[in-house]
């Protein structure tokens, strides 16, 4: 549990350390704090405004402390003043997790961000989705840190966001093995607004997961290794790989040896120095 305490390569606050250090403890704060300084990109208009095209470059950073140089660059108040949300940096669900994530780590909460699929945004699918699990002192918890008031009023959440039912969210893993054993269609676990989703979607996903457990949180259209093409069927290895995987990640602590060892040596899983990203159609450096 002691790696899920330490700033790594997305989660290290950097310079901006000392800031964190005083930001308030616990996973509501958090939270807030993240919704504080966060605007999804596809939801600015329930907010009142339409984000400008040149606004939605913050959307590719992905290491947190440079996100933070970005909030402070465009306004320097503390960080627990919440910026109103036209003044918001634009993210998606995967940087309100990191940023969640990154603030419990900096007071010690273990906490880990989670890839899968949210089933309780009114598509009546499972949409490809973030979460932040954190440890509360007796059991791993799931807490959806994009899903302010708005947010649930607006699709209609009834539960706590800060212990999202495991039937509500499910991993990237939980997802494949409920397809694999019939009792889930991979064809609900996607993103309906592009009308895309099945095992392709899910694998993807999967390493996402295996990826953010091995403390590398990247961004959801970024796309390396053994990860499959869109529409693209498993053949018989990578089936037996994703396999592997989903019965790994559904219990990471009890699988952490094997779970950490296969993502340090298999070219399919490791994150390289460069990703391609996908929405903008070109290779990344990671570190960016």
């Amino acid at each position: 549990m002691q790696r899920y305490t330490e700033a790594a390569t997305m989660t290290s606050p950097g310079v901006h350390a000392a800031a964190f250090k005083e930001l308030p403890d616990g996973v509501a704060a958090a939270r807030t704090i993240a919704q504080g300084l966060i605007v999804h990109e596809h939801l600015t208009g329930a907010y009142g405004f339409e984000l400008p095209d040149e606004r939605r470059a913050t959307v590719h950073i992905r290491p947190i402390a440079a996100l933070i140089d970005r909030v402070r660059a465009e306004d320097g108040r503390p960080l627990t003043q919440a910026r109103e949300p036209a003044n918001r940096v634009a993210g998606d669900c995967r940087h309100f997790t990191v940023l969640t994530v990154a603030i419990l780590r900096a007071h010690g909460t273990p906490a880990r961000a989670r890839c899968g699929f949210g089933g309780y945004f009114g598509t009546g699918t499972f949409e490809d989705h973030w979460v932040a699990e954190y440890w509360n002192g007796e059991r791993w918890v799931l807490a959806d840190a994009q899903l302010d008031a708005m947010q649930r009023d607006m699709f209609g959440v009834g539960f706590d966001v800060l212990d999202v039912p495991r039937d509500e969210f499910l991993t990237a893993g939980d997802a494949w093995a409920r397809c694999r054993a019939g009792s889930a269609d991979p064809e609900t676990f996607g993103l309906s607004m592009l009308n895309e989703a099945g095992y392709w979607w899910i694998a993807s996903n999967l390493i996402r997961d295996v990826a953010a457990l091995n403390n590398m949180e990247m961004l959801p259209w970024d796309a390396w290794g053994g990860m499959l093409k869109p529409g693209e069927t498993p053949d018989a290895e990578q089936t037996e790989l994703f396999d592997r995987l989903a019965a790994l990640t559904l219990d990471p602590d009890a699988s952490l040896t094997e779970l950490t060892a296969r993502y340090a040596t298999d070219p399919r899983l490791t994150v390289p120095g460069e990703v391609y990203n996908a929405v903008l159609d070109r290779l990344d450096v990671v570190s960016s």
